[in-house]
Formats: C-alpha cells, structure tokens, sequence
C-alpha cells in the first residue's frame, strides 16, 4: 500500500524503487540478525532516487499490527537506499522502547517505508502562530530546544487528528512538557511517501 502526503510528483519512487528499498529493509534485518550490522549496501549498484540523499524512517509491525520498532533520519545524511538499509537495522535491533529483534519474529515481520521531503522550518512567535501552519493529515513535525528533539510523522495524524495534541505529543515526544515555550523553540515540517 502506498500513501502520500502531499509528496512532489517528480519526487515520488516508482514502483520499483519501493520494491527494491522494502527488499533491501527486509535484507538487511535479515543480515543483522545473522551477522549483527546491517547490510552493506553498494549504491553504485542502484540508480536514480535510491542514490539520492533522502531521509526516511522505517516502521516494523508484527503480523497483529503490534509496534515493534521505528528509527529514522529525519535529515538526508547518506542516500537513500543507504539510509534504508541502516535504519532498517536499527528498527530491528536499537529502537529503546523494544528488546532486540529475535530471529524466529522476522517472518511475521511487516516492514513500512516512510520516505521524507527536505525539512521546511515554520517560524512562529507563538503556539497559535504555530498552529495556523500546520497542516493536519499532510505534515510531519520535528520540534528542537538545544539537543533535545523529536518527531512525528504524518501517518501519526491517523490516531492523533487534532492539531493541538499533535504539537503537544511532538513536544513530550521531545523529552519536553507538552505544552512548553519558548524563543528558543524551533519547528519544521515535512511530508513523506509512504509504503509498505
């Protein structure tokens, strides 16, 4: 299945693309739990978007949709497939909130892609200003104060579709009281192209 919020045209993956990088998640899981790191991925072997330098997350659920890891960049820091395969990896083996990934779980293991567009601060003096820029169902939010940061990505607006609390969550999910301000608070938002 294949989501989109408000993604470019020319900026969207092909069919191929996704398939190829929901390949290259599954191997590289599948080699950390043989190998412990993950896949080394060549990207001279791939072409076009998967060589670009793009952001990601990469979500993993079990077979009754239970959470079992998510970790991502939510700045482009290496291309694409790259970025896929190491944060795949680390979904499976690093995510805090979850013990590692164990060999026998990896076949009921459903892998979901979310491919992120360059961040675009939103400059706001305060929480309202703020508000009137986000738009629900289409942005993800990143929320900065010194080295603390979190996210959410867009697909979080499905159990959390009231803005206000959206902003509130980010912040908590920050390490911040969720309703914290101030001047030295930043915001971004961002779409993704979302697949599994």
């Amino acid at each position: 299945m294949v989501r989109m919020s408000s993604v470019d045209l020319e900026q969207r993956l092909s069919f191929e693309e996704r398939h190829t990088l929901l390949g290259v998640a599954r191997r590289s899981i599948d080699e950390g739990l043989r190998a412990g790191t993950p896949l080394e991925v060549d990207v001279a072997e791939y072409a076009g978007q998967l060589r670009e330098m793009r952001a990601c997350f990469v979500t993993l659920r079990m077979a009754d949709d239970a959470l079992r890891g998510c970790i991502g960049s939510s700045e482009a820091v290496r291309p694409l497939v790259a970025d896929v395969a190491h944060n795949a990896w680390a979904a499976a083996n690093s995510d805090p909130r979850f013990d590692p990934l164990r060999p026998e779980e990896f076949a009921a293991l459903h892998v979901h892609i979310s491919v992120l567009s360059p961040l675009e601060p939103l400059p706001a003096k305060s929480e309202e200003e703020l508000l009137e820029h986000i738009r629900p169902g289409i942005d993800g939010l990143l929320v900065q104060e010194g080295s603390q940061r979190g996210t959410l990505l867009p697909a979080v607006w499905e159990s959390l579709p009231d803005a206000r609390r959206f902003l509130y969550e980010v912040r908590r999910k920050a390490g911040l009281p969720g309703n914290y301000w101030s001047a030295s608070l930043s915001f971004s938002r961002y779409t993704a192209e979302s697949f599994d």
